[in-house]
């Protein structure tokens, strides 16, 4: 029935952020058309949390996320958020090349099998 899911990342700075998955991130990718590219996704999984208010958040998920950050900040990407035990997990916070922030981290709850 549903095949996956594709996530969409607005800003007013757009190629900069494509220039960042496709060579920072080194995501594989497609060119749709005209320069517009579409980047495969590493594994992902959905959480449905209660709240006060309807919102979505998007995360970059990690193995090792120590490693990862410190391959980021090798890179030129700043860490907004340092490393922070949740319980859950550990996250931290990047800057994209637009101003913007996507949340890291590396989880300790089980991970969903893959289909």
């Amino acid at each position: 029935m549903i095949s996956g899911v594709h996530a969409i990342v607005y800003s007013k700075e757009a190629e900069k952020l494509r220039a960042f998955f496709k060579d920072v991130l080194e995501w594989p990718f497609v060119d749709a058309v005209h320069g517009w590219l579409i980047f495969a996704l590493p594994p992902a999984e959905l959480g449905v949390h209660p709240a006060e208010q309807n919102s979505h958040q998007l995360y970059l998920m990690s193995e090792d996320v120590h490693a990862t950050v410190e391959r980021l900040k090798s890179r030129g990407v700043k860490i907004t958020q340092p490393i922070v035990d949740q319980g859950w997990g550990l996250v931290a916070q990047i800057e994209l090349p637009d101003g913007s922030h996507m949340g890291l981290y590396q989880p300790r709850h089980p991970i969903p099998p893959r289909s």
